[in-house]
């Protein structure tokens, strides 16, 4: 469980590099951090828990026993505080993702991260193609259309025009 939970840890690390500007908030890799160092505590305490069952010691079952009551008790308050706060994300991720749309030239950096983002999830926009129809580059550019990312990779000859949402 300790080696899936670094796997895990060090993805998140990873995949972190390719939506960094999504998340701008300097708390946003402080989940896989977190993970990394359960994953730690786990292989710790499941020597703990080994050596104890090993050396049949009444002293350190007890102390396993208490160490996993504890961790029960946590998971179940992570639990509940990402319930409570789910919302609270979700209204963050959307501000921050509506002002890095509101950055899109086609040219940037963001830009390049916003094609990749639309590709990679098969989205357009933050909730749907509408979303772009307020920013800047759409009025920039006066043809009616959102950016090629936007289309469907099935869809052939896809120019982005909003007068053919299907293609979207």
């Amino acid at each position: 469980a300790a080696a899936g939970l670094s796997y895990v840890g060090a993805y998140v690390i990873n995949t972190y590099k390719s939506y960094d500007n999504f998340l701008q908030d300097k708390y946003a890799l402080l989940p896989a951090v977190i993970i990394i160092c359960v994953a730690v505590v786990m292989f710790i305490i499941g020597l703990i828990g080994c050596c104890a069952t090993f050396r049949e010691s009444r002293v350190g079952l007890g102390l396993f026993l208490a160490i996993i009551l504890v961790i029960f008790i946590a998971e179940v308050s992570a639990f509940v505080l990402g319930f409570v706060y789910r919302e609270k994300v979700k209204t963050d991720v959307q501000s921050t993702m509506h002002s890095v749309f509101e950055k899109y030239d086609g040219k940037n950096a963001e830009s390049t991260v916003v094609d990749y983002l639309q590709e990679q999830l098969h989205c357009c926009g933050v909730k749907n193609y509408s979303d772009w129809t307020t920013t800047q580059w759409f009025n920039s550019t006066g043809n009616n259309s959102v950016p090629q990312s936007c289309c469907q990779q099935e869809a052939k000859n896809c120019t982005g025009h909003l007068d053919r949402p299907q293609e979207l």
